[in-house]
């Protein structure tokens, strides 16, 4: 996927905006229509959400079929009632909330020795189980490359050295990552 315009960056975060709104204050599913072509190209998305400085939800799928607007639709809904370690956004919360966007490339086979912290996003998948960090997550808490493995292994549910097992697989991916504070700051420039 090419890189977003800052306009499509507003209108993503526009209508993860509205999604959350309608679904908590409403309970009903924005109508969408997108805006540019960049906005109906199927990509991986996540919609992470915080509320005074503190995770408050974060759910995305890194493949998807769709269109990169209905996914941040689905993704913004499901971060703010259905991210099962948090309890459903109430109304009052709805207006305090500061979202950020992740758009994902093409999930890619990596070697571990070649994953660099701060751009790559991880997915380890074996057997049936897969976990997925953001790469904005290994960034922020410092972690080195093993750590980043570790934390995405215990993510997927596996031990933490599953990553040296032959039978686990390693994918990296870069994201566009974007926020309503980032774009505000970017604007002023």
């Amino acid at each position: 996927m090419s890189r977003l315009s800052s306009d499509d960056c507003r209108a993503l975060l526009e209508l993860a905006r509205r999604a959350i709104s309608n679904a908590v204050l409403e309970q009903r599913i924005p109508d969408f229509a997108p805006h540019s072509a960049s906005l109906s190209v199927p990509a991986g998305a996540f919609v992470t959400l915080h509320r005074n400085g503190r995770l408050r939800g974060c759910v995305g799928q890194a493949e998807n079929p769709g269109p990169l607007a209905e996914a941040i639709v689905r993704a913004a809904i499901n971060a703010a009632l259905h991210d099962f370690r948090f309890p459903p956004v109430a109304a009052e919360e709805v207006a305090t909330l500061e979202i950020e966007i992740s758009v994902l490339s093409p999930l890619d086979p990596i070697a571990p020795e070649a994953i660099i912290v701060g751009l790559h996003g991880l997915m380890v998948v074996k057997d049936e189980n897969r976990g997925l960090l953001l790469p904005q997550v290994a960034q922020e808490r410092r972690w080195s490359r093993q750590r980043f493995l570790e934390e995405t292994c215990a993510k997927a549910g596996l031990p933490h050295d599953a990553w040296r097992e032959s039978s686990t697989r390693v994918f990296a991916f870069t994201a566009e990552v974007f926020s309503e504070t980032s774009l505000q700051a970017f604007s002023r420039f």
